[in-house]
């Protein structure tokens, strides 16, 4: 099974099975954002299944909140990332 394997630029670094990036219901999440910013949840469960405790840790900042734009950000990261492996 093929991985895509990557650091944001915060640091999380993380393995994804490629298999995941083409599951039609990640796709369905990620057009649902745009009407519901909710669905940002089912995006990162999908996307990154068991690894979602390990980004949370990483962007609790020192009051113990995860705040929904450093998630945004670290999934942008990932995204991008990817969008650069296919060039």
């Amino acid at each position: 099974m093929e991985i895509l394997k990557g650091k944001t630029k915060s640091g999380f670094e993380y393995e994804i099975p490629k298999k995941r990036l083409q599951n039609f219901e990640l796709v369905e999440a990620i057009a649902e954002e745009e009407t519901d910013p909710t669905a940002v949840v089912k995006v990162v469960h999908l996307l990154l299944d068991d690894k979602v405790a390990a980004l949370k840790e990483h962007v609790r900042d020192k009051d113990g909140i995860v705040a929904v734009e450093a998630i945004g950000n670290e999934l942008k990261d990932i995204f991008e990332s990817q969008k650069d492996l296919k060039n």
